[in-house]
């Protein structure tokens, strides 16, 4: 029996006793309502009062089962309260509904697996995005960290199914597994992939045989902390200026310049037409850098006779206003306006 129907029940029994005393007193003895009442609840409470008001033998015999009717019910909320607090239901009740309502409203969202050292940073740079997403995380006290941070949380173990599940991994977006163990990932990877086959799915590798493990499982793509860090690092003493001006653009700490990329849509009206044509510079002020074509091939600094096609990516340089703008426009039909 769940808490809710405990405490329910507990109500109803109590008013039961209260009132079924009343009526009865007043019944049985012919008292007034007050009367009834005062003998009611001095009755239930045993304060040890004795008869205040002369019985009948029925009176008697009325109280006798009042009292051990109260007794029961007393034990029962007694029993009940008492294993509601010992396993700290009260909050994790109305803790875990709140919890399970919100998940159900979640679509199109990432899971992160895991809120360590990469897991939090993860997921404090999608919570400043406003993207939507959840932690799932198997330590207790961790757990409870990201719960304090805000963050939607799954307390735990992301290998097993039914904690995927429960996460919402059928309408999720997304996948994000940076575990500690190469192994766990591993399993995450075939477990996600297993539920949901259109899942992106992104993970942590510590060793070369690891990324080239996880990849063959099933993840679109997989990152080594220690090397881009040792890359980044070594970028950092060789290419100052350059490590700067990619922190500004993609970090956006500088909130005119930002780097983004955009899907082309079928919608979009420049596609099948030659950069050139498609006034990018011109009309949303942005630069394109890059373009990586639905087969995976990438051009950088593309020349102005790339033609742009469906199911394109574009990687673009400029202004959060611009940037926007192009977002929303190719996703319209037709014509350029």
């Amino acid at each position: 029996m769940d808490l809710l129907r405990h405490l329910m029940v507990a109500f109803l029994l109590s008013q039961a006793v209260l009132w079924g005393g009343v009526i009865g007193y007043m019944a049985v003895e012919g008292w007034d309502f007050f009367k009834a009442l005062y003998m009611t609840v001095i009755s239930i409470t045993t304060v040890g009062y004795g008869e205040v008001f002369g019985l009948s033998k029925g009176g008697r015999i009325f109280t006798i089962f009042l009292i051990m009717t109260s007794f029961g019910v007393l034990f029962y909320i007694a029993t009940a309260f008492t294993q509601a607090l010992i396993a700290g239901q009260i909050k994790a009740f109305f803790g875990r509904q709140k919890l399970e309502r919100a998940i159900r409203r979640l679509k199109g969202h990432f899971i992160l697996c895991g809120f360590g050292r990469i897991g939090s940073v993860v997921a404090k740079e999608l919570a400043k995005e406003g993207v939507p997403f959840l932690v799932i995380e198997r330590d207790p006290a961790v757990a409870k960290e990201a719960e304090e941070a805000g963050y939607l949380c799954v307390e735990g173990d992301a290998t097993v199914d039914e904690i995927l599940r429960r996460a919402g991994i059928e309408r999720a977006r997304g996948i994000v597994a940076t575990v500690s163990s190469d192994a766990d990932n591993l399993y995450i990877t075939l477990s996600a992939r297993q539920l949901n086959p259109d899942l992106f799915i992104l993970t942590r590798a510590d060793s070369p045989d690891a990324e080239r493990n996880l990849l063959a499982a099933g993840a679109n793509k997989v990152v080594s902390p220690y090397f881009i860090g040792a890359l980044r690092m070594a970028n950092a003493l060789l290419r100052p200026h350059v490590v700067d001006f990619i922190e500004l653009a993609v970090h956006r700490r500088h909130l005119e310049l930002q780097m983004e990329e955009v899907r082309v849509e079928d919608d979009a009206y420049f596609a099948g037409r030659p950069l050139r044509e498609c006034g990018l510079r011109e009309r949303f002020g942005v630069i394109v850098v890059a373009v990586k074509k639905a087969s995976g091939e990438a051009f950088f600094n593309p020349s102005p006779e790339t033609t742009i096609e469906r199911g394109d990516v574009l990687i673009v340089l400029g202004e959060g206003k611009g940037l926007k703008e192009l977002e929303e426009t190719v996703k319209f039909r037709g014509e350029r306006p």
